[in-house]
């Protein structure tokens, strides 16, 4: 091990000690900028030790965190331009680069696994959604608060849920499929488990809400499918053809039906329409043909530049939620964390034993668990922004989202040290290194 590594964490461990002292003497001028640089510090340090390597990105998080509420002045604006404009954009630039890696035969598992898959997307769509509302009563959050913790329950699944299935030795493909069923149906779901669970603390539009979802997961999710079919696949012509007729039919019927919903006047319609077009469907086709045809870039290239921009938007879209909800996080944020690690456990375990009782093998049961804890904290940081409450509803997901990777990556060596029977020949049906391409993403 290089001795730079034990120097960095020694460092950062002195200056963690030390910003306590001042923090707890009200120091705050002189403890905030210690803080940040000893976590900074952690953070360089952990990528030079095994065990500690996957933590690294959770704590580059936590520094984020931490500048934001010493000094979160710096976070609302830039200029004119309002900073929580970028968190839109960057959970469709996530979602893009999750499409991108996915195809048809991702969906095959519902065929092969239809068991595994019901029972993942039921237990997803039933047990965090009951879990967080069971946990915004006991701790009597305020509304706002409660219909966050709520929201981050009544969303799909994480993406790092595959990730961790594959760490653990857990059902890859079965993984991979529930993932997808439960992104392409959270539009249809969400949106009336939040009325029906969250209408008492917030105002929630079930129609405004259903395009919100398709226009941040589904749109962009078949951006990336367009990408991966001229990039990647290898599809003949008539297939080809087929597949784009029904993304362009997608982006046309969420355009008619947002026409509706948002009451537009046909001129607005056919900019957005065009607008969505050009984003979605000609943009990605043209990009992928473009590298396809470039002989310096390869796949890995492409791979590794997509999850560091969705690292890139998780970092900054944790830090202007933190900026924006700074003063509620200290009236809350120690409960909440609390409320977040309940819920994340909670799905973890009841996902595990109810798979257990209904039979499923080993691998499918940590498959299942992880499906279920794991929720994709970007969506419900974008719902709330839409609902403009993301100083409040967008809490409880800045708060999860980082949690579960910590709660998550110790899951996973706690089940990779106790291997199962079984091969799980399925689980190498997709190409391992595109989800270890994912990696950073958690």
């Amino acid at each position: 091990m290089h001795r730079v590594y034990p120097f960095l964490l020694t460092l950062a461990t002195l200056l963690l000690l030390s910003a306590g002292l001042l923090y707890a003497f009200d120091r705050l001028v002189i403890a905030g900028p210690l803080l940040i640089i000893a976590l900074v510090l952690l953070a360089l340090a952990f990528r030079g030790f095994s065990p500690l390597k996957g933590f690294a990105y959770t704590i580059w998080i936590l520094a984020a965190v931490t500048v934001a509420m010493f000094y979160p002045t710096y976070f609302f604006t830039v200029g004119d331009f309002q900073l929580k404009r970028l968190i839109v954009p960057f959970v469709q630039l996530t979602m893009f680069g999750m499409g991108s890696h996915m195809s048809f035969d991702d969906f095959k598992g519902v065929i092969k696994m239809p068991k595994g898959v019901f029972i993942g997307v039921s237990c997803h769509f039933i047990i965090m959604p009951l879990v967080g509302f069971a946990l915004s009563n006991l701790f009597e959050f305020s509304p706002e608060i409660a219909g966050g913790v709520i929201l981050i329950g009544c969303v799909s699944s994480a993406m790092a849920s595959n990730v961790m299935s594959y760490l653990s030795g857990a059902n890859l493909a079965l993984a991979v499929t529930i993932g997808a069923c439960s992104t392409i149906l959270s539009p249809f779901i969400t949106p009336f488990l939040m009325k029906w669970l969250a209408g008492q603390y917030v105002d929630i539009d079930i129609s405004h809400m259903m395009i919100d979802i398709t226009n941040m997961i589904i749109i962009p999710i078949v951006a990336g499918f367009i990408f991966n079919l001229f990039y990647f696949g290898q599809e003949t012509n008539r297939a080809k053809t087929a597949q784009l007729l029904a993304f362009a039919g997608i982006i046309l019927v969420t355009n008619v039906l947002m026409k509706f919903v948002m009451n537009s006047s046909t001129s607005a319609f056919l900019i957005t329409l065009a607008t969505s077009v050009a984003w979605f469907y000609v943009l990605p086709m043209l990009a992928a043909i473009l590298l396809k045809n470039r002989s310096g870039v390869s796949r890995a290239m492409i791979e590794n530049g997509l999850s560091f921009v969705a690292m890139l938007g998780i970092v900054i879209n944790t830090v202007i939620i933190t900026a924006s909800g700074r003063d509620n996080l200290l009236q809350v944020g120690g409960l909440l964390i609390i409320t977040c690690l309940l819920h994340n456990l909670t799905g973890f375990s009841v996902g595990y034993f109810i798979s257990w009782l209904l039979g499923l093998p080993e691998k499918d049961r940590r498959t299942i668990a992880f499906e279920v804890g794991m929720q994709n904290g970007g969506v419900a940081t974008g719902l709330a922004l839409q609902m403009g409450k993301v100083a409040t509803v967008g809490l409880a997901s800045a708060i999860f989202g980082p949690l579960q990777n910590v709660t998550g990556s110790a899951l996973a060596n706690w089940f990779r040290r106790r291997p199962t029977d079984s091969t799980g020949s399925e689980q190498h049906s997709i190409d391992v290194a595109l989800i270890k391409a994912s990696d950073e993403i958690v």
